[in-house]
């Protein structure tokens, strides 16, 4: 994988950036031309040259928008034949990642930046590792693991649809330059293609799909003993369903479950302050790790859902101790309450 740096060349992804912060991400085309709406900016200006540059754009013709059969109707509204609307700058830079991702072409919606992060940070996903992902979608989160495990390591991905896997796929030719030869794309179901897979070959999981819980069984067949499991899911049904399905199975530690929400803050002078608008939920991340075979993970003790249909006071005493034990509830004692009652005059006296 080459280092995306140097002189910028015909092919590659750029993002142009105006003073007020508006990015537009194109592919450089020799002769080619980006619209803007303050003109055009031309390929060949930026063409051979390096990041960090500022380009000017040139005015915009706009023949095509003329009445071509009644031009007289036309004939009061000169901008819409030429439009002298060039001269605005722009700087030039190679897109980040998480700028390529918001801007690549889209077929299923892509995982936001700040959930991918914690994917990766979460999932602790590096270089080196053996990756299964389930779900390319556009290819966001495809991306963002390729990079992470890099040439070193393998990721292997199961889509679906075939149609979906063809975008992720050149989404990720797209932003290396080729395919990436550390990633295997297959298309299938996800049960269908895992069982000809190798026993406890990956290091981590990631599933981002309707039913992870109905998908549990050949993700611990594959995955390694202490290897990380990470499902993205975006309803609370969904999440409370992966949850008991994890602790139903015994053989994954208790889940962690996250949510990232995103704000962005507006500092100028004195003035700082939040941003009036935020990125909230866009889904929940359940975290497990894969116990070793013949060996079931420990679990918390489950508190009691309080009942509040029982009159306590109707049960005997054996029965009432039982709920409250159940319930981890104690009577307060004699003593402990006279305590709180010398305690509490005491205050009270204090108020004279």
């Amino acid at each position: 994988m080459n280092p995306r740096r140097g002189p910028l060349n015909a092919g590659e992804k750029v993002q142009f950036t105006d003073r007020k912060g508006k990015r537009i991400t194109d592919q450089l085309v020799a002769g080619g031309s980006t619209q803007t709406e303050h003109g055009l900016i031309l390929h060949d200006d930026v063409i051979g040259r390096t990041e960090g540059i500022v380009v000017t754009t040139v005015t915009a013709k706009r023949e095509a928008q003329i009445n071509q059969v009644h031009p007289e109707r036309d004939a009061n509204k000169p901008w819409k034949a030429v439009r002298a609307i060039g001269g605005w700058d722009y700087a030039v830079m190679r897109p980040r990642l998480a700028d390529y991702v918001l801007s690549m072409p889209r077929g299923a919606q892509i995982m936001y930046p700040k959930d991918i992060a914690q994917v990766i940070q979460l999932g602790d996903i590096r270089q080196g590792l053996t990756v299964l992902e389930s779900g390319a979608g556009s290819g966001a989160m495809s991306v963002n693991l390729l990079d992470a495990v890099g040439e070193n390591g393998h990721l292997t991905t199961i889509e679906l649809r075939p149609d979906f896997a063809r975008v992720a796929e050149a989404n990720a030719t797209l932003y290396y330059g080729e395919k990436p030869t550390w990633w295997d794309l297959k298309t299938g179901d996800f049960d269908s293609v895992a069982a000809t897979l190798p026993e406890h070959a990956y290091d981590r999981i990631m599933l981002d799909m309707l039913d992870p819980w109905n998908r549990l069984e050949q993700a611990y067949r594959v995955i390694a003993p202490g290897g990380v499991l990470i499902c993205y899911i975006t309803t609370t049904t969904q999440m409370s369903r992966l949850v008991e399905a994890l602790r139903d199975a015994g053989c994954w530690t208790e889940p962690d479950i996250q949510e990232t929400l995103e704000r962005s803050w507006k500092a100028q002078g004195l003035a700082v302050r939040p941003d009036h608008q935020m990125i909230g939920h866009t889904g929940f991340l359940v975290v497990s790790r894969a116990m070793a075979e013949g060996f079931t993970a420990l679990k918390k003790r489950d508190r009691v859902t309080k009942d509040t249909t029982t009159d306590i006071d109707s049960l005997t005493d054996d029965e009432r101790a039982a709920q409250l034990e159940d319930l981890e509830l104690r009577d307060i004692s004699d003593r402990k309450l006279r305590k709180v009652l010398r305690d509490l005059d005491a205050q009270v006296a204090q108020l004279g």
